[in-house]
């Protein structure tokens, strides 16, 4: 069944359909493949044979007797380790919640059981999300696929560096800053941060509630629509969560350019980009104008202080969720979650509230000026080459945490959706990514945007990670 290995989502589910392969079969293939990547990758957390092989068997039981299945019925899955499911272990890459076990499941993990997807274990991440390079001093740093001397990104990097091997189709990841994002540019893949709401977060480990997103690393375009569609719909035990239901996930998504209208963010989003980086993004832009897309240059007013204002609220918001543990068990953190942590306790109450008043300032001006002007607004994903594995106190270090979120942490402060795909490589073999960003809600346009260039660009079918399943 090793042809199943590095497939789209979308091809899998067909030869399920088509009873090509099996429930079952899959399950065995993909836990070998994860098995089979732990070592040279670190991306697994922990694999869940028995109830994905029953699950198996199960959804294979239905599909023998004729039964209808969900959307993703066999769909192999694995997601980051803050995703709960009643009864088993969820860590959330912490010394501090080791051997916790879930007493509720994630609503975004009962979505995906009742598209009958196979959840087959869950994978690595940065303590308590809680960084935007991947590290783990507990559990060490995930490898990425591509050049395993480089950073997968993070906190999503387990999600991230087992997609891009072929392992799994697609795993879910969170995002408060870029969190699904930069591992999904890192590790050449498609990563989306839906509109604030769109996907319910109850039983996902907070960090940021204001921020907090939950969404998916896919290989492709299409298998990203298919997982948004079975993800989106009311949570009821979110605050945050918006009735609106996705709808036919492939419905337009191959309409291509003609009629979408697409703005480029220079000023502020380009100001950090190296040379590499930004010889990539311009003949990505070229190659769009080139099969007819209409590009034109756009500014987000205000936006370059929403970066510092996005790492404002994320300190002071997870400070206050480990109030009790930065107390009483302070020595059980890695010294970078702790001095985020112990920072956000000291920002004054009147900065927090500025930077929360300010949200509704800057998102009215983005949607009065450029998003009036144009359909998509793209952006560098990661503005630099993405870094080597270094330890955290290697010198400039903070500087360079703070400059990879350059362009994704100001759509979490606007609550935008925003995507990421692979438009190239740099000079040490490692994926350099475009950032698209839409109207709230506007998750169509932005998946038929990004199908377009992707069609454009053909990344994978001329480039493969050195590390596969």
């Amino acid at each position: 069944m090793n042809e199943t290995l590095g497939a789209s989502l979308e091809a899998i589910l067909a030869a399920v359909a088509t009873r090509t392969v099996s429930a079952a079969d899959l399950a065995e293939t993909h836990l070998a493949a994860l098995e089979r990547i732990s070592g040279p990758l670190n991306a697994v957390a922990r694999l869940e044979p028995e109830a994905a092989r029953a699950g198996a068997q199960a959804l294979d039981r239905r599909l023998a007797a004729g039964e209808p299945v969900g959307p993703l019925a066999g769909a192999p899955l694995a997601h980051k380790d803050l995703y709960d499911r009643a009864g088993r272990l969820s860590e959330a890459g912490s010394r501090i919640l080791a051997g916790r076990v879930a007493e509720t499941t994630a609503h975004a993990v009962t979505r995906l059981d009742a598209a009958d997807a196979l959840d087959l274990g869950r994978l690595n991440t940065v303590e308590f999300a809680l960084g935007t390079e991947g590290r783990n001093i507990h559990t060490g740093p995930p490898r990425n696929p591509w050049n395993t001397a480089h950073s997968t990104g993070g906190s999503s990097s387990g999600s991230g560096a087992a997609v891009a091997s072929g392992a799994i189709p697609a795993a879910m990841g969170s995002d408060t800053g870029g969190s699904i994002r930069l591992p999904a540019a890192a590790c050449g893949l498609v990563g989306l941060k839906p509109t604030a709401g769109r996907v319910g977060r109850s039983g996902i480990f907070p960090l940021s509630g204001s921020l907090d997103t939950a969404g998916p690393l896919c290989r492709t375009v299409r298998d990203t629509a298919l997982m948004l569609c079975a993800l989106a719909g009311p949570d009821p035990a979110d605050p945050q969560s918006v009735d609106a239901p996705f709808g036919d996930p492939l419905a337009g998504i191959e309409d291509g350019y003609e009629g979408l209208r697409f703005g480029v963010a220079r000023s502020y989003f380009f100001d950090p980009v190296t040379t590499t980086v930004g010889a990539r993004l311009e003949a990505a832009i070229a190659a769009m104008a080139s099969e007819g897309a209409a590009i034109r240059d756009v500014a987000l007013p205000g936006i370059e202080v929403a970066n510092r204002l996005t790492l404002t609220m994320i300190a002071v918001e997870a400070s206050a969720q480990h109030r009790e543990w930065l107390a009483t068990r302070a020595a059980d953190y890695g010294a970078e979650t702790l001095t985020r942590l112990v920072g956000g306790a000291f920002v004054p109450a009147q900065a927090y509230l500025a930077a929360v008043m300010h949200r509704r300032t800057l998102l009215a001006a983005a949607l009065a000026g450029p998003f009036a002007e144009v359909d998509i607004v793209a952006t560098p994903a990661w503005p630099m080459e993405v870094p080597q594995i270094v330890p955290y106190n290697t010198p400039g270090f903070a500087g360079k945490v703070s400059d990879s979120g350059h362009c994704s942490r100001p759509f979490n402060f606007l609550g935008l959706p925003a995507l990421v795909l692979p438009v190239g490589l740099d000079g040490n073999g490692v994926p350099v990514a475009i950032q698209l960003v839409a109207r709230p809600f506007a998750e169509r346009k932005l998946l038929r945007a990004a199908r377009a260039l992707e069609r454009t660009l053909r990344f994978h079918e001329s480039h493969r990670p050195t590390v596969t399943a």
